[in-house]
């Protein structure tokens, strides 16, 4: 009697634990519906307005076929996001609009910019902005380095009297596990050919600190964008570049009055004070209205062309390569498959540009990519515009275009492969007690399941491994027109940015996504009269906003747990959980 008491209860447990779980899942499913699908406000533009730069909202390269993206399950908000090309057409339109007489630059939001290479493109945005003979005026109470690179298109630039510059230079880090990786009796076994000596996402795993190899291609990259970042600076606001080397290695332009004194900035102000600032600059007297990027975005992002109008079509590719079909923040090898595949079928589309902002990952989801970029250009002009970084495999489905384009700090290249086997068999015996066995038909079937790798398994992985390396240089050869063996020589797995890849061949210019579809437009004769039409992959059923739900709840949960530090375990988990051959760049750019 005692048990069925107790198994009814614990049953009834279980199924009111259900209940009120479908509640909460229901609950949030309603909210967050509400939330994203809740319209933008209409905000009336009026004469003697200024189209305010605050960073309320984060701006990105690509937008998102993810229901849920940027939703926060724990306030229930969305955080607001701007596509890059939307930011872009909403400057153009600012520029001939006789409603708007400048830009505050006000960088103070919770938003940002995702990545040097967008930071990049906005500035030159904002530079042509410029060239209608509107002003543009920068305010902060704190300047980073990357802030500041974008401020500095202003025509001036004020900050707070107690506030501050972080001028210091550029520095790249990496974090190793091998340490970790030992502690825990875990093995990492590395498959790369030869000639890839470059090609260091494996070294966290089975070094200390970094290669030779890798520190040289580092420190290239590192002072590529810098030249960059402060010959920008330089030109702009009128000072000698090796001078402005000298002050920033001896960091004399931290403290307000530095920067004033070295002609950083052009006033200490409080913000209270850009009023009469903004006074000077209206002649007619009266009061600006200010207007945010987002609003006014909402309302010229749309293209006054023609419907009838031939279309250059903007595909994305954004994020790591993966196999299979899906949707959200991951680039799924069949899925951008289908995508070409429909824009080559669509008569009304003449031209595409392909924007890649990717790490790489699958060998196999890449080559399936790089198929249909082969198949479209065949019968279409395509034009890759490459944005953070577009090495690896990114690079893989961009080398058959017939034109790239890449911003000055791109991170690209990277041609070279790699495989990775995470041995855990004496972890699980010393660390938790747990033994393998098992039977097996051939004496290397299930290779590494209970027993390390054979000398002739590695050597098998290792063929694969060199296959995969000669088809990539041997698809970059035949798209870049260029010799195999200065592929060869370039290639390596070694990470160029988009000034360094010019020079050498894997890049036909340096510019942003405006290039790219200006480009594209004139690969096909099209002159002005055309539509940018933007291709996205929309996920469609329940099932799709289920998954989303689920991914943004885990990825919610393990930043609050993690913190910063959950970007370093991401990579473990990537690297652990890795199948099959990987052309992967594990850098990404941050300017702070």
């Amino acid at each position: 009697m005692n048990f069925f008491k107790t198994f009814l209860a614990a049953l009834l447990a279980f199924v009111a634990g259900g209940c009120v779980m479908c509640i909460l899942w229901f609950f949030m499913l309603f909210m967050a519906i509400g939330i994203v699908g809740a319209g933008e406000s209409k905000v009336r533009i009026g004469k003697n307005s200024v189209l305010v730069v605050d960073f309320a909202e984060t701006i990105v390269d690509a937008p998102s076929s993810d229901p849920l993206d940027g939703f926060d399950f724990v306030t229930l908000q969305t955080e607001k996001r701007l596509p890059l090309l939307r930011v872009l057409r909403a400057l153009e339109a600012a520029a001939e609009d006789p409603r708007i007489e400048g830009v505050y630059l006000r960088m103070n939001g919770g938003g940002g910019v995702d990545g040097a290479a967008l930071l990049e493109e906005l500035r030159a945005a904002l530079d042509d902005f410029k060239r209608s003979g509107k002003f543009v005026v920068a305010y902060n109470e704190v300047y980073t380095q990357g802030g500041y690179y974008l401020a500095s298109v202003a025509d001036a630039v004020y900050m707070q009297p107690e506030g501050g510059l972080d001028w210091s230079g550029l520095a790249f880090d990496m974090m190793f596990y091998k340490g970790l990786f030992d502690k825990l009796d875990l093995k990492a076994e590395v498959f790369r050919p030869t000639a890839c000596k470059y090609k260091s996402a494996v070294e966290p795993y089975i070094a200390d600190r970094m290669s030779p190899a890798n520190r040289e291609q580092m420190q290239a990259v590192v002072d590529s964008m810098w030249e960059t970042i402060a010959g920008a600076v330089a030109e702009a606001r009128g000072m000698d570049p090796e001078e402005l080397r000298r002050i920033t290695d001896n960091l004399e332009a931290l403290l307000p009055e530095e920067a004033l004194a070295h002609g950083f900035v052009d006033g200490l102000i409080y913000e209270d004070e850009m009023e009469d600032v903004f006074a000077e600059l209206n002649d007619d007297g009266a009061d600006y209205d200010f207007v945010t990027l987002g609003d006014y975005a909402a309302q010229t992002g749309f293209d006054l062309k023609r419907v009838s109008s031939p279309q250059v079509a903007v595909v994305y590719a954004d994020g790591t390569i993966v196999d299979g079909e899906g949707y959200g923040r991951e680039i799924y090898g069949n899925t951008l498959a289908q995508t070409l595949a429909d824009v080559r079928e669509d008569d009304r589309v003449k031209s595409v540009v392909l924007r890649v902002n990717s790490p790489g990952g699958s060998a196999l989801a890449s080559d399936v990519i790089w198929r249909e970029v082969e198949l479209l250009r065949e019968e279409k002009p395509v034009i890759v515009s490459m944005g953070a970084y577009a090495a690896s495999g990114g690079y893989y489905i961009s080398c058959p275009a017939d034109a790239i384009v890449a911003d000055r700090m791109t991170l690209t290249g990277s041609i070279g492969v790699f495989g990775i086997f995470i041995n855990p068999i004496d972890a699980l015996r010393n660390k938790l007690g747990i033994t393998l066995d098992g039977v097996k038909s051939n004496k290397s079937a299930g290779m590494g399941a209970v027993e390390p790798l054979t000398p002739l398994e590695r050597a098998a992985i290792m063929r694969g491994v060199d296959k995969v390396y000669d088809t990539f240089t041997s698809h970059v050869a035949e798209g870049r027109n260029l010799p195999v063996e200065q592929v060869l020589e370039i290639a390596g797995g070694r990470v160029w940015t988009g000034e360094a890849a010019v020079k050498i061949g894997l890049v036909d210019g340096c510019g942003g996504l405006r290039e790219a579809i200006a480009v594209a437009a004139d690969k096909a004769g099209l002159g002005d009269d055309f539509r940018v039409k933007e291709v996205l992959d929309e996920p469609t059923g329940l099932a799709a906003f289920f998954a989303a739900l689920e991914t943004g709840v885990r990825a919610r949960m393990l930043c609050s747990e993690l913190g910063e530090l959950s970007g370093y375990y991401t990579d473990v988990r990537e690297a652990v959980r890795q199948r099959g051959l990987t052309m992967y760049c594990p850098y990404r750019t941050e300017l702070e």
